[in-house]
């Protein structure tokens, strides 16, 4: 149950930080002159495709985390690589699909996807002391 909350918790984090940045991005593109609705599908396309990507990143990391603890550990990895596996074709079949339509940006598709490190990186530094793990 912990695990659950820690993948919910972290995705909210990822969310609310996409949401900040792709508004950023939104405002420099609108700065430069270049924004447009192809700007505005991009973003929001992207940004809903990175944090789908973290979501079931996390929740299968949470998997393979629990096999792992119950002495499964093939299974723990088994299930890793194959949640990686279809992840990335997924993201890639998604991202070539709107990359192409000519719908969106490709800029502004791909940059949502580079956000979540650093958001996550960022989070960290506003986590609670009695959050830490132990």
């Amino acid at each position: 149950m912990q695990s659950r909350k820690i993948v919910f918790q972290q995705t909210a984090v990822v969310l609310i930080g996409q949401v900040l940045c792709v508004a950023a991005m939104f405002g420099i593109y609108a700065l430069l002159g270049y924004f447009s609705q192809k700007v505005l599908l991009g973003g929001i396309v992207g940004a809903v495709l990175a944090s789908l990507n973290f979501f079931f990143m996390a929740v299968g990391t949470s998997i393979a985390a629990d096999k792992a603890e119950s002495q499964d550990v093939k299974g723990g990895k088994a299930v890793l690589q194959i949640s990686m596996l279809v992840r990335y074709a997924i993201l890639f079949i998604t991202l070539f699909a709107f990359g192409k339509s000519g719908l969106c940006d490709l800029l502004a598709l791909a940059l949502p996807l580079v956000f979540v490190r650093p958001v996550l990186t960022f989070g960290e530094f506003f986590r609670k002391k009695g959050d830490e793990k132990s």
